[in-house]
């Protein structure tokens, strides 16, 4: 494989298609059950089978998820729009052609933007975000070599969007499909789920010499499930790439797979030429006419987006990394902006991420079934922030309130647990300690400087974890001079 300063010469033109399957109660041409279904063929109906005779009918939220997501992404909204037929023909496909949208899409012309650790920001451009209907799954058995289809996914609506070729990276490519994944959770118009098929990407790369304007042969990488695998699956076609230019070899057009286990692409089929849809205007549905007042009512319902979300995390003093971990888990994220209206405080972001997220992947639950409310962890913060109870005391009791869902500051009063800041009173606690034990007190002042240690977890032990550490420590200075 080619060398870094061979790769550095290259630069890679990179463009994404994306499908969103959507969460709306039915499916997008019939009436259907908008939901996964174990049993093979059970939820279906003659219009997403493609029964002859049968008319499909729009469903009005696709529409309006459609426009959210344009709202979204900046994008053009085209006031009528039209569905197409797309011809291809697979076991999967009953109709023998997929309802689609080809020259005239609901949204064009947007713009995803994606930030850097260090601040910067790229602005990915998109072609398009169009509406469709999903096939069905073809099932293969690995012992008798027969094949099988389900129909129950036909007629699941899905969000097209296919971006430019603007990113560089695989980097670039995992920060674009986690923005768009988090705009959808944001938008709550679908899951995002890639180990589902909720959200699939069809990658698209070329590389050339750096300064060259015209796009290399692109090859297009296909069924990869999860943001990891698309990231590791770039990085290894680039350097691929770049390799057999570097060798005279020409690139093929074709489509690849990501076989994880070798960490290699794999060739499933080649692309000579585009493949001929024969695309025309679907005569079963009319043109989808969106007025300004529809779009000036879904504009009302745009949310607090991932961008946004992240500098107003970055303003109350969170660093690029916990605003991060954050956006990508939108329940998390909405957990701990109810604790901050009630602890704006530094140390709340670090039990969320260290003791919240610990906790639930200790026990194996989610944050619905935790015991610990957004109020009662900002109870906790504020007896800590205002030194009602030190540290080692607010893990004891973080622990009792996710077992038990009782108030924190309820659970310390019970329990006499409340921090000793008494000057006087340490003083005493610390002179006994240091009393009892003569020869460590010897050794520390002959050099030992490890029994410092020693000294305060006696007189944490004496106080049975309540005092205040830092009164200790300051005192054990004092009296071990």
């Amino acid at each position: 494989m080619a060398d870094k300063t061979t790769l550095d010469a290259y630069e890679a033109c990179i463009g994404i298609e994306t499908h969103v399957q959507l969460n709306t109660q039915t499916k997008i041409f019939c009436s259907c059950p908008n939901k996964v279904v174990k049993t093979p063929n059970v939820n279906i109906c003659p219009i997403c089978t493609g029964y002859p005779g049968v008319l499909p009918v729009v469903n009005k939220d696709i529409v309006q998820a459609a426009i959210l997501m344009g709202l979204a992404t900046s994008s053009r909204i085209d006031l009528n729009s039209i569905f197409a037929r797309k011809h291809y023909f697979y076991p999967d496909l009953p109709k023998n052609f997929q309802i689609t949208q080809a020259d005239r899409p609901i949204c064009s012309e947007g713009i995803v933007t994606i930030t850097d650790e260090a601040g910067n920001t790229k602005n990915i451009r998109l072609v398009r975000i169009h509406m469709e209907e999903d096939a069905g799954k073809n099932m293969h058995s690995p012992t008798t070599n027969e094949s099988f289809v389900d129909l129950n996914r036909t007629g699941t609506p899905l969000l097209e969007i296919v971006s430019y070729p603007d990113i560089s990276s695989a980097t670039e490519a995992r920060a674009y499909l986690k923005e768009l994944r988090n705009i959808v959770l944001h938008l709550a118009i679908g899951t995002g789920n890639m180990e589902d098929g909720a959200l699939r990407a069809d990658t698209n790369i070329s590389v050339r010499k750096k300064g060259e304007k015209k796009l290399g042969t692109k090859v297009e990488l296909k069924n990869i499930n999860s943001f990891k695998f698309v990231a590791d699956a770039i990085e290894y076609e680039i350097k691929r790439q770049v390799t057999a230019l570097e060798q005279g070899q020409p690139i093929q057009q074709e489509t690849r797979s990501w076989d994880q286990h070798g960490k290699q692409t794999i060739v499933m089929r080649s692309k000579e030429e585009a493949a001929d849809y024969r695309y025309f205007h679907e005569p079963d549905l009319p043109t989808v006419h969106i007025t300004q007042d529809f779009i000036e009512q879904a504009q009302k319902k745009l949310p607090e987006l991932p961008q946004q979300r992240l500098a107003r995390y970055l303003k109350q003093d969170l660093s690029f990394y916990e605003a991060t971990i954050l956006i990508d888990d939108l329940a998390l994220a909405l957990y701990f902006d109810k604790a901050y209206t009630q602890a704006q405080s530094k140390t709340l972001i670090n039990w969320v991420l260290r003791d919240v997220i610990g906790y639930l992947n200790e026990q194996k639950i989610t944050l619905e079934q935790f015991k610990i409310t957004p109020e009662h962890l900002a109870e906790l913060i504020q007896l800590i922030d205002n030194k009602t109870i030190n540290t080692s005391v607010a893990q004891e009791i973080f622990e009792q309130a996710a077992q038990t869902g009782s108030s924190p500051k309820k659970l310390v009063q019970e329990q006499g647990l409340t921090q000793i800041n008494n000057q006087q009173e340490l003083e005493t606690i610390v002179a006994q300690v240091i009393a009892q034990y003569p020869n460590q007190v010897t050794a520390y002042k002959n050099g030992n400087q490890k029994l410092f240690g020693f000294f305060v977890g006696q007189a944490m032990k004496e106080t049975k974890g309540r005092a205040n550490p830092q009164l200790i420590n300051e005192i054990l200075n004092k009296l071990l001079r």
